[in-house]
């Protein structure tokens, strides 16, 4: 018995929702002209847990023929408004909206929309007149001020970088090479000349002045380069004091001996015999035997000494090549800009 009270307790409940669900249409405006719109909102009247299943459509899809569905939206969902358009005069019937409500279809009433065409008076044609043709735009100095400055900025960039380029030519490089030379040890240039000494036999010369002069020579850049020292520029007792110190006693007693005869020969007109010659030869050569230094690189690297105008100009060569690149980065970077915005105004 209870159940049969809740059977029909239940069924009675839903006759009672379905009777107060509908769907009702309303169309603003009736009547347009053509190419305007009109808007159809259908309304729901459901019960909050109500399921609803609106009808689609799809844009440009004519709900009738000649009235064509722009779009729809939904601004809540017991509502819906379809745009509609039409360009064709005429009185349409719009059928009911079919909208489920819990599985069941239910329908909205039927609309009309009247759209109407424009009156044309063909009895005055002269006022009408052809389609005009395309129109330009008008030149707005504000829309071409910036690519035009940007313009004559470029031009001076580049004017400017072509005088830097004129004196960087102009500027002629300064080419630097570093030389690498084979030199002959001190002790290899000595014996040279005193092989040449010999060979002009110059030991049994009468001039005893000349020879002395040359073999005391030889000596003195031998002992300078070998030693450091300005021996050119020192007397004989200076060079052997400063030898003292570094040498054998028996060769500086000899090199003493043949300074003090070279001496007398150029100052005192000392007359000198040939075996005295030989032996102040062999005097010297004794000597440079005995401190030449062998263990010692042979070839040496030369490096041009630059003036103070030649490194002058190398650094303005410098700059000139940082500054020619930045310009023309710029010019570069300013052009493709310029390029960008005539384009963008002439589309």
């Amino acid at each position: 018995m209870r159940r049969c009270v809740l059977l029909i307790i239940l069924i009675a409940s839903t006759l009672h929702c379905l009777a107060q669900s509908s769907v009702t249409a309303n169309i603003e405006p009736i009547e347009m002209m053509i190419g305007e719109q009109a808007t159809v909102t259908l309304t729901v009247q459901a019960a909050d847990d109500a399921k609803v299943e609106w009808p689609t459509f799809q844009p440009r899809q004519m709900l009738v023929p000649d009235v064509e569905v722009l779009n729809t939206q939904r601004p809540s969902d017991r509502t819906m408004v379809i745009t509609l358009t039409s360009f064709d005069g005429n009185l349409y019937h719009l059928p009911p909206f079919k909208v489920k409500i819990n599985g069941k279809e239910q329908q909205s009433a039927d609309l009309a929309l009247k759209v109407v065409e424009v009156e044309v008076d063909t009895t005055q044609l002269n006022k009408f007149f052809p389609p005009k043709d395309v129109q330009d735009n008008p030149f707005l100095w504000s829309d071409w001020s910036l690519s035009f400055w940007l313009s004559v900025l470029l031009l001076v960039l580049i004017a400017l970088c072509g005088y830097l380029y004129l004196r960087l030519r102009d500027n002629k490089p300064i080419i630097s090479h570093i030389k690498i030379v084979k030199r002959l040890l001190p002790h290899q240039k000595a014996m040279k000349e005193i092989e040449q000494i010999k060979a002009d036999r110059m030991v049994a010369s009468e001039n005893a002045k000349e020879y002395y002069t040359k073999l005391t020579d030889t000596l003195r850049k031998y002992i300078e380069e070998r030693y450091g020292f300005s021996a050119m520029e020192m007397t004989s007792s200076e060079i052997i004091e400063r030898l003292t110190a570094s040498g054998d006693q028996q060769s500086l007693d000899e090199l003493r001996q043949l300074f003090t005869t070279a001496d007398l020969v150029k100052f005192a007109k000392y007359s000198t015999m040939i075996n005295e010659n030989d032996a102040n030869l062999v005097s010297a050569i004794d000597f440079i035997n005995q401190t030449k230094l062998e263990n010692q690189p042979v070839e040496e690297v030369q490096k041009p000494v630059l003036s103070e105008a030649d490194q002058r100009s190398q650094k303005e060569r410098r700059v000139l090549k940082i500054v020619i690149w930045g310009i023309v980065s710029v010019a570069v970077l300013l052009f493709c800009y310029i390029v960008y915005s005539v384009w963008q105004l002439l589309v």
